[in-house]
């Protein structure tokens, strides 16, 4: 096997990207053979680290945004330690990426193929995989795009509501979150479920994970009747909305609802009332700066709170 061949997966939309060009061609004089494989429609990213690993590559690069990154994660974790990964960051969010403090200028990004690779884990939930977060809350009408009235209401906190159309549709239902020594029930507003840190582009709502601590870190909004009903004016006052986490780190935890919750996977749309997430302990491998803020240096334990 040659150590210095790998190949990138680069979503279709970046193919005229004259910098991860100049990118590629720059590895390629220093002397690595680096193949270019284009994704243009659902199943591309599986089907091409199919024929990756068939041929031989045991470096790939994976070239797009978050949806991008966890499509490519998920192919990859259908064939345990059969090649690792370096992330070359081209979303609008590029948050995993942020967190874990892979360079977002593609040459440098590209440099991590020469650093050695490190296992981290993945998230899982009904077969599904997650490299970063799950974020959900409830509402009647699911959309790709967090609504523009939260945002201007909520600030950071509105990436929490990816799924709900209008701030009308905000609303708590009762949900029971249940780990090794933790259980919580009661009023559910929304919650995020980490492996990395934030979502929506830099909003930080699992500030303490690690990606290789075997666990999720979970934030849970409550929503008592008397917060539900005031929430518009006490973030619009300033009330600070991190102070209202309640927040655990977990191997897995389930979660049951009285109704439908809408979850964001990565970008990916999930939905379910009995829902089970895990973490999948080094489940990938990959090449992160040796400082990574994701990276732990010892296992963390269980503090749930």
């Amino acid at each position: 096997m040659d150590e210095r061949k790998a190949l990138l997966i680069l979503h279709g939309k970046q193919a005229l990207n004259e910098e991860v060009r100049a990118a590629v061609e720059s590895k390629r004089k220093q002397g690595w053979e680096l193949a270019v494989r284009v994704t243009w429609e659902a199943g591309d990213a599986r089907r091409l680290v199919d024929e990756a690993l068939a041929a031989g590559y045991r470096q790939l690069i994976a070239g797009g945004g978050d949806g991008t990154l966890r499509d490519i994660a998920e192919a990859m974790a259908a064939h345990p330690n059969e090649a690792s990964l370096v992330l070359l960051p081209l979303g609008t969010a590029n948050d995993f990426a942020r967190a874990a403090g892979i360079p977002l200028e593609p040459a440098q990004a590209l440099e991590l193929l020469d650093s050695a690779a490190v296992p981290i884990d993945l998230g899982e939930v009904g077969g599904q995989v997650f490299l970063n977060m799950a974020t959900g809350g409830f509402g009647s009408n699911v959309t790709a795009n967090t609504s523009e009235d939260l945002k201007k209401i909520l600030g950071g906190a509105a990436y929490l509501f990816t799924g709900l159309s209008r701030f009308s549709e905000l609303h708590a239902a009762y949900g029971e979150l249940q780990g090794p020594d933790f259980h919580w029930r009661g009023e559910l507003l929304a919650l995020g479920i980490g492996n990395g840190r934030q979502a929506g582009g830099g909003r930080v709502l699992c500030p303490q994970a690690l990606a290789d601590d075997g666990l999720l870190d979970i934030s849970i909004l409550p929503a008592p009747q008397e917060v539900v009903g005031t929430l518009k004016n006490l973030l619009t006052e300033g009330f600070g909305i991190d102070n209202m986490f309640v927040r655990a780190r977990l191997p897995w935890v389930e979660i049951k609802v009285s109704e439908g919750l809408h979850i964001n996977l990565d970008g990916e749309p999930l939905e379910g009332d009995n829902l089970r997430f895990e973490a999948r302990p080094g489940a990938l491998r990959v090449h992160l700066p040796p400082n990574s803020p994701l990276l732990g240096s010892s296992r963390a334990v269980n503090h749930p709170g």
